[in-house]
């Protein structure tokens, strides 16, 4: 089986969770499965420290809803305005669960096939830099704090002698669970350092 069909594969065997806006603004991210050089793997940004929310971050491509879109056309819509990547309907292979972030969004993480060939062309104005994490660098155990500022923990990644944080973290981490080894992982249980919380 190829990679492509294991992870429609995959998510097909996932049935995920979905959460009620309920005041909290929904929104989506792209999980853009790319393929440099033989290799698989998704792309992530660092997000251009000029931005009004979250600068200077490690982020999923995506962002909020416009009225009347779903999350499968914004996922695809950021995806184009951030990185210039522009995705057929029938690129799009399944979804995780949605999560509840500490900065008032609903985050639906939309798992798409970019295959090999994309070529990247970051919009400056959002997008600082632009990272491939092959599946063996996502492929990690993740670690969790203790913080007194909640009670649940909080998700970290290991990755290029640093870390990853949640949200990204947390759906990075199901990305792996679920898709690179079929185990139907939940991750709402963990929260997101305070940082992240503005």
């Amino acid at each position: 089986m190829d990679t492509r069909a294991r992870i429609v594969d995959r998510l097909h065997r996932f049935e995920p969770v979905e959460i009620v806006a309920d005041g909290l603004r929904p929104a989506a991210v792209a999980l853009a499965v790319a393929e440099e050089s033989g290799v698989s793997g998704v792309w992530m940004t660092l997000r251009s420290s000029q931005l009004r929310a979250h600068p200077g971050q490690f982020a999923l491509p995506g962002g909020r809803l416009d009225p009347g879109e779903t999350a499968v056309d914004a996922a695809r819509r950021e995806l184009r305005e951030e990185l210039g990547v522009d995705l057929d309907p029938s690129a799009v292979l399944g979804r995780l669960d949605d999560y509840r972030t500490r900065s008032g969004y609903v985050m639906t993480p939309i798992v798409l096939w970019a295959g090999s060939g994309a070529e990247v062309a970051p919009n400056p104005d959002e997008v600082a830099h632009v990272f491939h994490l092959s599946f063996a660098e996502l492929d990690v155990d993740p670690e969790f704090e203790r913080i007194p500022e909640t009670d649940r923990p909080v998700i970290r990644l290991p990755w290029r002698g640093d870390h990853l944080h949640a949200p990204t973290a947390a759906v990075l981490h199901q990305f792996r669970e679920v898709v690179l080894h079929g185990r139907p992982t939940r991750v709402a249980e963990y929260d997101q350092p305070p940082f992240a919380w503005r």
